[in-house]
């Protein structure tokens, strides 16, 4: 067997393959396993589907052109589910085609290769594409973790995801049983992007909720919201009423309180850690105090005081 790249796997990648030709799947499936990834290797698209309810890869390497569901409709159908929709997907294909290639993106594909299959050229690819899925899912779930009302569309207003809490709130104000937009929010949201303003919460007709534009994600057509319900930025608003603070800082303050390191607060609040410390010098400042210990007391002294 030739010396196929042996790359770091701990634990063990697992790479879904789905081809209809036997002999190119056991070459792959082979080097595959040489090079230290855990491999399935389901016989259809439609196999393939079937599998991904039941066990979830790292990467998922498809044929373009199959027998009955081709794997472009099948990408689709992967990045329609919410669970499924972060595993980057490898195209092989045959087709050369400038919109062949298009197509392929277009549904879900991060990235393809033409057969036959180099497949050095292959294993590097699966190890930066699974690299980078796990660190883009990894930053979603501290998002998820934070209790964030955070949600990215596309240009047109389309929801691409959502932190559950953010679902929970538009459910609620929308009576959706999915993660949409109503037209008058999809229409605010495509305002919002053109204007290119940041940070500036605006009313959400219909709810009582505001929406503000965070920016851009540079490495793909994403664009980042975070929603405010009317009681939830109760907390932040009595501590910046209380202690003279700007929005920023109350986040801030409230983040401190409830335990949270500079770290934290910056993966929560989409800041760095340097303006953070900032914030915080001007929050003490504005308590009159000296340390984080004293803020936090402080801080929650005074909403206890308000509950």
């Amino acid at each position: 067997m030739p010396a196929w790249p042996k790359m770091p796997n701990s634990p063990r990648e697992i790479v879904m393959m789905v081809d209809d030709d036997a002999d190119e799947l056991g070459m792959l499936g082979a080097a595959m396993e040489h090079a230290g990834f855990g491999t399935l290797a389901p016989a259809s698209d439609n196999a393939a589907l079937e599998l991904l309810g039941h066990a979830t890869p790292d990467l998922i390497v498809l044929d373009a052109l199959m027998p009955g569901l081709d794997g472009f409709e099948t990408c689709r159908r992967i990045k329609a589910d919410t669970r499924l929709a972060h595993l980057p997907v490898i195209f092989m294909t045959g087709l050369k085609a400038p919109e062949d290639i298009v197509r392929g993106l277009e549904s879900g594909g991060v990235d393809y290769v033409t057969k036959p299959v180099n497949i050095v050229e292959l294993l590097a690819r699966a190890h930066i594409h699974i690299a980078n899925s796990r660190v883009a899912f990894g930053a979603r779930v501290a998002l998820d973790a934070t209790g964030r009302y955070l949600l990215a569309t596309d240009g047109r207003g389309q929801v691409r995801w959502s932190t559950p809490q953010a679902a929970s709130l538009l459910a609620d104000a929308f009576a959706a049983a999915d993660v949409t937009l109503p037209d008058a929010v999809a229409v605010l949201v495509r305002h919002l992007i053109q204007a290119g303003e940041t940070g500036k919460p605006q009313p959400v007709a219909g709810s009582e909720m505001t929406i503000a534009f965070l920016g851009r994600n540079g490495a793909a057509d994403e664009y980042l919201f975070r929603l405010t319900a009317a009681s939830a930025g109760g907390e932040e608003g009595i501590l910046q009423g209380e202690f003279a603070l700007t929005t920023r800082e109350a986040e801030v303050l409230l983040w401190l309180a409830k335990g949270k390191a500079n770290k934290e607060i910056s993966d929560i609040l989409l800041i760095s850690p340097r303006t953070v410390n900032k914030h915080l010098e001007r929050v003490f400042a504005k308590l009159g105090v000296e340390n984080r210990a004293s803020a936090a007391s402080l801080a929650m002294r005074t909403l206890a005081a308000r509950a």
